[in-house]
């Protein structure tokens, strides 16, 4: 892998905490919210200080806009929520971009699984754990948070033990 470890390990306290909350957010109210992205956004311009050499920490900001500016189009197209959008763009700029293939192969697994675990869950009694989560009565929309947080968390983490 390409990210730099130090720097893996760098963002993951940051960041794994805010990729949680929006699996939650996501399953529950079918949101991703302001607060998460800003925060996830955040955690970059200021760790990102210290993680990362100032010439490649300046260029991660071309990942956020060239991301923020595909998923506004994929919004307009109706293919993507705009929460979703948002939360990739600020995730953005913690990718390597000699990564973008291992975070793809990362978020296709990672949107397998979620999508088949929400499923199992929304039809089954699993489903009671939770009753009132929106998710589970949004038809054929799917809470992409729940693969988009996991995306980032888990390419941190292999960041961290197998970067360069």
């Amino acid at each position: 892998m390409d990210i730099l470890s130090s720097a893996a390990w760098w963002f993951l306290p940051f960041a794994l905490p805010i990729c949680l909350y929006v699996c939650y957010t996501d399953l529950s109210r079918m949101k991703i919210t302001n607060a998460a992205v800003l925060a996830l956004a955040l955690v970059f311009a200021l760790v990102g200080l210290i993680a990362l050499p100032f010439e490649s920490y300046l260029w991660r900001y071309t990942h956020l806009l060239s991301v923020l500016a595909a998923g506004i189009a994929l919004n307009a197209a109706g293919a993507l929520g705009a929460g979703d959008a948002k939360f990739a763009a600020a995730a953005a700029p913690f990718v390597h971009i000699g990564d973008l293939q291992i975070v793809l192969a990362i978020f296709a697994v990672m949107m397998l699984a979620a999508f088949v675990a929400h499923r199992i869950a929304r039809a089954t009694a699993l489903r009671r754990l939770a009753p009132h989560w929106e998710s589970w009565s949004s038809g054929s929309r799917f809470p992409m948070g729940l693969a988009l947080g996991p995306t980032l968390a888990v390419y941190l983490g292999l960041g961290a033990l197998y970067g360069a």
